[in-house]
């Protein structure tokens, strides 16, 4: 692959997250979660599947333990997220998703299935089967971070 080629293919690839990401944010944003930034749903999406501490959270979002710490807090209030006992570490704190936490993660994934329908439509359902098979090829672990 030429440099250009490569270059072209990154540029296609970021727009995409991009405009997917915006169109995840809008379509929560119109199912009433108007408080929420994008950031909220890269940390959503390691929450949800059995919460994490802040200093996995951190790691995934790709910031200091502190950053994530004053996320978490505002996700607290905000009434998203609750801090828990760590089931396996008296010391540690697990944070996971209060039901309107749930509500949200919810809306996103109906905002993100109306956004892949958009592709289908111009690709057509097979397509958009192989491109995600490839994606996860190539990127299967993630993590989902914001671009800060």
């Amino acid at each position: 692959m030429q440099n250009s080629e490569a270059l072209a293919l990154s540029a296609a690839l970021l727009a995409a997250a991009g405009e997917l990401t915006r169109r995840i944010h809008d379509g929560v944003v119109a199912r009433g979660f108007v408080e929420l930034r994008p950031a909220h749903g890269f940390a959503f999406a390691r929450l949800a599947p059995g919460g994490a501490t802040v200093g996995e959270l951190g790691v995934h979002l790709g910031v200091t333990k502190q950053a994530a710490s004053q996320l978490v807090e505002e996700l607290v209030r905000k009434g998203y997220v609750e801090r828990r006992p760590h089931p396996e570490d008296a010391r540690a704190r697990l944070i996971v998703l209060t039901e309107r936490g749930w509500e949200c993660t919810r809306a996103a994934e109906e905002a993100a299935a109306e956004a892949v329908q958009a592709w289908a439509d111009v690709l057509g359902e097979g397509e958009v089967r192989v491109l995600c098979n490839q994606l996860v090829r190539i990127a299967p672990y993630g993590p989902i971070r914001p671009t800060w």
